[in-house]
């Protein structure tokens, strides 16, 4: 039986290589050749850094990497659909198939003893082979790369879900708070969807750099106390309709929901960390509509895969910084520093 390289993440911000055998298709199954499998701010927050231990983020000390595209080399009985040489995207949770989430699509809500998400509770895409389950891989178009098609599989579909829930259109002013790699799409996005002009807020004036110099913003302003005021001069004092906040932080989040202007609509999609906010001042007598969007759906990451063609944007331009697997150290260490786009682990 050959064998490969994989990375594991101990949790104390180290990154393991390790070696093992290289899996073999069971009923349903393909194995991939891995040709991109990009790093997640959730994968900083809660498995590089320390092991957070609950829930869905309960990491089982498996292959890391759950933004995982690549080409199929090998397929197990019973499946219909893909054959070897398809290149793939892959959705980073395999769910049980059968509960009310699985049948809509959006495995990412799966609470069955089954589920298991790709890096967290089985191996992932930094591995040389990814073993996947047939029905979690969707087609990845031609014109795509395949580091496009591993930034698609999570901080895409992310953005994605997150601009249909709060129905962005040409008629919306868009403010994106947090500018990493999930904002960077959601400003893509939102331009693509039509809103604009488009604001973008972060800490680190390397990223305000990133999303200006792709056009992805039309003003970009350094989070901080003068935040508020600046937006609301670009907005006449109305602030935006739509308002979407991919950083996590308190003070962004409170600065996306105070900046959304009244009867708009805002979505958090940043993970953790706790917010304390006046409902009554900010939510009730403004008439704010306020949604929680966590990851995409099956269909909806088709949907957007397809668009990306049609609308003719290539998420790779967000990638600052690509390395290989033996490097996925440095990899790491840069993606925690807060300051790159999106940084990725590439194959030959």
């Amino acid at each position: 039986m050959s064998r490969m390289t994989g990375v594991l993440l101990p949790g104390d911000s180290t990154v393991r290589h390790i070696e093992l055998e290289v899996p073999q298709p069971g009923p349903g199954q393909v194995l991939l050749a891995m040709r991109a499998s990009s790093i997640c701010g959730s994968d900083i927050r809660a498995i590089y850094r320390e092991h957070l231990g609950h829930g869905p983020e309960a990491y089982q000390n498996v292959v890391a990497g759950h933004e995982p595209a690549g080409q199929v080399v090998a397929v197990g009985p019973d499946c219909r659909r893909l054959v070897v040489g398809d290149r793939v995207a892959v959705y980073h949770i395999a769910g049980c198939g059968v509960c009310d989430e699985c049948r809509g699509g959006y495995l990412i809500g799966c609470t069955s003893p089954h589920r298991a998400a790709y890096g967290w509770q089985r191996d992932g895409g930094h591995a040389e082979y990814l073993l996947a389950e047939e029905r979690t891989c969707l087609p990845l178009p031609d014109e795509l790369s395949f580091l496009d098609g591993a930034l698609v599989s999570c901080g895409f579909g992310t953005a994605y879900e997150a601009l249909l829930r709060l129905d962005v259109s040409g008629r919306d002013t868009l403010l994106v708070t947090g500018l990493g790699p999930v904002g960077l799409a959601a400003a893509m996005l939102g331009r693509a969807l039509g809103a604009g002009p488009i604001i973008g807020t972060d800490v680190a004036p390397e990223r305000l750099a990133i999303a200006r110099g792709l056009g992805l913003v039309d003003h970009g302003i350094l989070a901080g106390d003068e935040a508020a005021g600046q937006i609301a001069e670009i907005t006449g004092g109305a602030g935006c309709s739509a308002t979407v906040d991919c950083s996590g932080n308190a003070a962004a989040r409170l600065l996306a929901l105070r900046s959304t202007r009244t009867w708009g609509r805002c979505a958090f999609v940043g993970e953790g960390g706790q917010l304390t906010l006046d409902v009554s001042q900010e939510l009730i007598h403004r008439q704010i509509t306020l949604h929680g969007s966590w990851v995409t759906s099956l269909r909806h990451m088709s949907e957007l895969l397809a668009n990306l063609v049609r609308w003719r944007l290539r998420p790779d331009v967000t990638v600052t910084d690509t390395f290989a697997l033996a490097d996925a150290g440095a990899a790491y260490k840069l993606a925690d520093a807060g300051t790159a786009g999106k940084v990725a682990i590439v194959f030959d």
